[in-house]
C-alpha cells in the first residue's frame, strides 16, 4: 500500500524529472480514456446495438461492432465525426501534457559544445586559443578532450569486482580460519571433483593475483590512453548565450553536414584544427553519456549500425508475428510429441504457452539490438529503442492481425503482387464481426498478464538465475546480488504502452468495448511503474526530445483509427459513398498539416509540444563565477584515478612513509556520471573525456 502514499515530489526526489514525466503522460492517458470510454459506451455502443444485420443473440461478439450497421445507415456519419473528436482531444490532453512540464536544464549544459571532427593531434590550449582568437567576446571557461577508455573502464570494473572478492574471502577467513578453494572456471562453484584443467586452489591467493595483474593492465593501459584521441571535445563557455551565438554560427555554415555557407570565425589555428570539418552540438548531460561507446564512431560505427539492422530486418521479414514461427515449427514437426500425450491440458496450454512466449521474444530481439548499436548517449539509445520496438509492435499486433497476414514476406505479396490469388481473400478477412474480441482479449491479457510480469519482473529474474548459475565462486555471487539494479528503461516501456494505447484507439470506433478494458491497462500500468520506478530502478537523466517523440506517437493513434474507419467504409460502402469521402478528407488533411509541421515548421500553433524551460536553481546565481577545478564531462574512471592518487599522496605525507590501504570509492562530489561507470570505482589519473 505504499505507493499509493507516494508524492510527486517523493518520486522526482528519488527519480528525478523523467520519471515525473512519464508518470504525468500516462495520466494524460487515463484521463483521456476515460473520456473516450464515455463517448464509446454512450454513443457509439449504442448505435451498434441498434443495427440489425447480424442475428439477435444478446451473447454475439459481433452485434457490438460496427459491422451490426446496414451499409445505408445514416448512424455511420457518427462515427466519422466522433473520430475527428478522438483526433482532438489527443492533441488537446497531450498539448496540455506537454504545458505541465517544466524542464530545468542545467546552466553547465547550456553552455558546454560538444565538437567532433578535431585531428587526432589536437591539444586543449590550440582550441581554447582559437575559440579566443575567433570569438573575442566569448570566454571559454575549459576545454576536455575525448580518450579511447573502454579497455580502461573494462579493466576497473574487474579490477573492483577482484578487490571485492579479495575482502569477502579474507574476512571469511578472518571468521572462519580455514582458507577456503575455489575453482576459478565459469560454474566452478558446482564442480565437486577435480580433472586437469579445473584443479581448486586458494582463493586469497587466486584473488591476490588476479588483482595485481588487473593492476599492471590498469597501469599500462592509463599510460596509453592519452595516444589514443578520439577527435572530440567538451568545450564549456563562462555563459550560455555564448555558447548559444558559436552554435548558431556554425549551425549557418552547415547544411544537414554539408557546406553550404563557407567556413565559421577564421583564427589563426583555423587551418590546424580543421574547423571546416567540425559538427558542434549542444552537450548531452553528463550522465546521459555513454563513456565507453565514444570510441565507436565514423564508418566504423555506420558498418554496425546497418549489419545489426539488415541482419534484424532479414529475421524479422519472413517471422514478424508468433503464428508464423508455430506455422513452421508445425511443419518439422516439433510439437508432436506434445500432442502424441493425448492430454487436454498440455495439448492446449504448450501452444498457448509458445505464443506467449514468442510475442514477448520477438520484441525482445528488437530491443537488444539496439544496445548494441553502440549509441553515444542514453537517450539517443532510447529513443532508437521506443522508435523500432514501437514500429514493430504495430504491425505484428495490429497491423498484420488486421488483414489477416502473418509476415511482412505476405504483407508485401499482398500489396503488391497483383497476381498472388490472396488478394481477394485477404480483404474479406478486413473487419469481420467477431475480429475486434482478438483485440479485446488482448488488451485484456496485457492488462492483467502483462502488468503482472513487469512487476515480477520475470525477465530480470531469468537472467539474475542465468549469472547466479554461472557464476564462480560465493564472492562472485555476492557481487551479482550487489549489482542487480538498473536504469528505468523509457524507450522500451513507452513502445510497449503506446502499442498497447494505439490497439485502443484504432479500435475505439469500430469495437467500443474495448476502450474500457485498455482504460484498465492504463492503470495498472501506472501503479505498476510508480512501484518500479520508485522502488526497483535507478534514476536516469535524459534529454527531452524522448518524451516529445512519445507524444508523437501518441497522436499516430487517433490517426490509425481514422485510417482503420476510411478502411470500412471503403470496403462496405465504396469510395463514392459520403462517409467514405468524408473521412478520406480528413485523413488527407491530416496527413498534410503533419508534414507541413515536420518538414516546413507550419501550423506550429496547433503543436502540442508546448512546454516551459527553466534554469537549474542551483546554478542561476553561479552561471558567472569560476568553476570547479573538475567538470562533470569526464568519465567516472578518469576522475576517480585521480582522487584515489591524490588520497594516496595525502596517506603518504601523514603516515612518514607508510602506506596504508586506499579504497577505490570517491568522495561525494556535485558531478554525475554516466551510468556505465556508476559501478566502477578504481584508480586513475588520466586527464578528461
Amino acid at each position: 500500500m505504499a505507493i499509493f502514499r507516494l508524492h510527486d515530489d517523493q518520486i522526482l526526489e528519488r527519480c528525478g524529472e523523467d520519471a515525473i514525466h512519464y508518470l504525468s503522460f500516462q495520466r494524460h492517458l487515463i484521463f483521456l480514456l476515460v473520456v473516450v470510454s464515455a463517448l464509446s459506451l454512450c454513443i457509439i455502443l449504442p448505435v451498434n446495438l441498434s443495427g440489425d444485420l447480424l442475428d439477435k443473440d444478446p451473447y454475439s461478439f459481433g452485434r457490438t461492432t460496427i459491422a451490426n450497421l446496414e451499409t445505408q445507415n445514416d448512424l455511420l456519419w457518427l462515427h466519422a465525426v466522433l473520430a475527428v473528436i478522438y483526433l482532438s482531444l489527443t492533441v488537446g490532453f497531450m498539448r496540455h501534457h506537454t504545458q505541465s512540464i517544466k524542464y530545468t536544464e542545467e546552466t553547465l549544459v547550456r553552455r558546454t559544445l560538444f565538437i567532433t571532427g578535431l585531428p587526432g593531434d589536437a591539444k586543449e590550449e590550440n582550441v581554447e586559443r582559437h575559440f579566443w582568437d575567433a570569438y573575442p567576446t566569448c570566454e571559454v571557461a575549459d576545454v576536455q578532450l575525448c580518450y579511447n577508455v573502454a579497455k580502461l573502464i573494462y579493466l576497473c570494473e574487474e579490477r573492483k569486482k577482484a578487490e571485492k572478492s579479495l575482502a569477502y574471502y579474507t574476512n571469511l577467513q578472518k571468521r572462519t580460519g580455514q582458507p577456503t578453494l575455489i575453482n576459478p572456471k565459469p560454474c566452478g562453484q558446482f564442480s565437486c571433483c577435480e580433472v586437469w584443467g579445473c584443479r581448486r586452489e586458494d582463493a586469497i591467493a587466486y584473488y591476490t593475483r588476479l588483482y595485481n595483474q588487473l593492476l599492471e593492465k590498469i597501469t599500462e593501459e592509463e599510460c596509453q590512453v592519452q595516444d589514443q584521441p578520439l577527435g572530440m571535445a567538451f568545450v564549456t563557455f563562462r555563459e550560455k548565450s555564448m555558447a548559444i551565438y558559436i552554435l548558431k554560427d556554425f549551425r549557418a555554415c552547415k547544411c544537414q553536414s554539408l557546406r553550404c555557407k563557407g567556413d565559421p570565425q577564421p583564427s589563426s589555428y583555423s587551418r590546424e584544427l580543421h574547423i571546416s570539418r567540425w559538427r558542434v552540438a549542444l552537450a548531452a548531460y553528463p550522465q546521459d553519456i555513454c563513456w565507453k561507446n565514444l570510441s565507436i564512431q565514423g564508418l566504423r560505427w555506420w558498418l554496425q549500425w546497418l549489419s545489426i539492422n539488415f541482419t534484424l530486418f532479414l529475421v524479422l521479414f519472413f517471422l514478424t508475428t508468433p503464428s508464423i514461427i508455430l506455422s513452421t515449427m508445425d511443419k518439422f514437426n516439433v510439437t508432436k510429441p506434445i500432442h502424441a500425450l493425448n492430454n487436454p491440458i498440455i495439448s492446449q496450454f504448450f501452444p498457448t504457452l509458445l505464443l506467449w512466449s514468442f510475442s514477448a521474444l520477438l520484441p525482445t530481439i528488437v530491443y537488444y539490438s539496439t544496445l548494441l548499436e553502440s549509441h553515444w548517449t542514453k537517450s539517443g539509445e532510447n529513443w532508437n529503442m521506443m522508435t523500432k520496438v514501437y514500429i514493430f509492435l504495430i504491425f505484428m499486433v495490429l497491423i498484420l492481425p488486421s488483414l489477416g497476414l502473418t509476415s511482412l514476406d505476405f504483407f508485401f505479396r499482398w500489396l503488391f503482387d497483383n497476381t498472388s490469388s490472396d488478394g481477394p481473400v485477404r480483404l474479406e478477412c478486413v473487419f469481420l464481426p467477431d475480429q475486434g474480441a482478438f483485440f479485446v482479449n488482448y488488451v485484456i491479457a496485457s492488462a492483467f498478464v502483462g502488468n503482472g510480469m513487469e512487476l515480477l519482473r520475470l525477465p530480470g529474474l531469468i537472467l539474475y538465475t542465468f549469472r547466479m548459475v554461472v557464476a564462480r565462486t560465493a564472492a562472485d555471487r555476492k557481487n551479482i546480488k550487489q549489482n542487480q539494479a538498473y536504469q528505468f528503461e523509457f524507450g522500451a516501456m513507452y513502445a510497449w504502452m503506446l502499442c498497447i494505447f494505439t490497439v485502443i484507439m484504432a479500435y475505439s470506433i469500430t469495437c467500443p468495448i474495448i476502450v474500457p478494458f485498455g482504460l484498465i491497462y492504463i492503470l495498472l500500468k501506472h501503479i505498476v511503474d510508480r512501484h518500479n520506478l520508485y522502488f526497483v530502478y535507478l534514476p536516469a537523466k535524459l534529454e527531452k526530445r524522448l518524451h516529445f517523440a512519445a507524444v508523437n506517437q501518441a497522436l499516430a493513434a487517433p490517426i490509425l483509427c481514422l485510417f482503420w474507419l476510411f478502411f470500412f467504409s471503403f470496403l462496405r460502402l465504396g469510395l463514392r459513398a459520403p462517409a467514405t469521402l468524408f473521412t478520406l478528407l480528413v485523413v488527407l488533411l491530416t496527413i498534410l498539416v503533419c508534414l507541413a509541421y515536420t518538414c516546413f515548421g507550419c501550423f506550429r500553433h496547433l503543436s502540442p509540444l508546448y512546454y516551459k524551460t527553466e534554469e537549474s536553481t542551483n546554478q542561476e546565481g553561479r552561471e558567472a563565477q569560476e568553476l570547479p577545478p573538475l567538470t562533470p564531462y569526464v568519465p567516472r574512471i578518469l576522475s576517480s584515478l585521480a582522487s584515489e592518487r591524490t588520497a594516496l599522496s595525502l596517506q603518504q605525507q601523514q603516515t612518514y612513509g607508510t602506506i596504508h590501504h586506499v579504497s577505490g570509492n570517491l568522495p561525494k562530489q556535485d558531478t554525475a556520471y554516466s551510468p556505465e561507470d556508476s559501478a566502477v570505482t578504481a584508480p586513475s589519473t588520466m586527464g578528461y573525456l
